[in-house]
């Protein structure tokens, strides 16, 4: 399946925080993840963890499936309902985009969303690709990054 230059990672079966969760509990999440992914045709190398919470448990599981964990540096805050604009704002009063940015965002409303949908979060990535662009920084995937093919 091409993927345009895309990476599908693993996140969650369930968006609950890791330190909730059993090992065996999360074993069965992440078999039925991976195993769903793989059904689609895609075989994941990456996980972020549900908030990003990482257990000893996690870090087993996930070498378990060969899949290595990712974090985030850079946080929108989309979840909260803000304006393009707004978020925009505060990326720059953090300091912008550095090099190397994982930018945490979300396609999706779950558990804690303060908003009623994702057409910000889509308007933000656009800004935030033209801006990345602007400043000499190109996208890659997080396999890229972690391979050091990015550079």
């Amino acid at each position: 399946m091409g993927l345009a230059g895309h990476e599908v990672a693993f996140h969650c079966v369930e968006h609950r925080r890791h330190s909730e969760r059993s090992e065996a509990e999360l074993a069965a999440e992440a078999e039925v993840g991976v195993e769903a992914l793989e059904s689609l045709g895609v075989r994941p190398t990456a996980w972020r963890a549900p908030w990003g919470i990482v257990t000893a448990a996690t870090r087993r599981i996930a070498a378990e499936h060969g899949l290595d964990l990712w974090g985030w540096n850079v946080d929108s805050h989309d979840w909260r309902g803000d304006s393009r604009g707004e978020m925009l704002s505060a990326l720059r009063a953090a300091g912008g985009l550095p090099e190397g940015a994982v930018v945490l965002m979300h396609d999706g409303i779950g558990p804690g969303a303060r908003r009623s949908g994702c057409a910000q979060t889509v308007e933000l990535a656009a800004a935030l690709l033209d801006i990345s662009r602007a400043d000499g920084l190109r996208t890659a995937t997080v396999s890229e990054c972690r391979h050091g093919s990015n550079r």
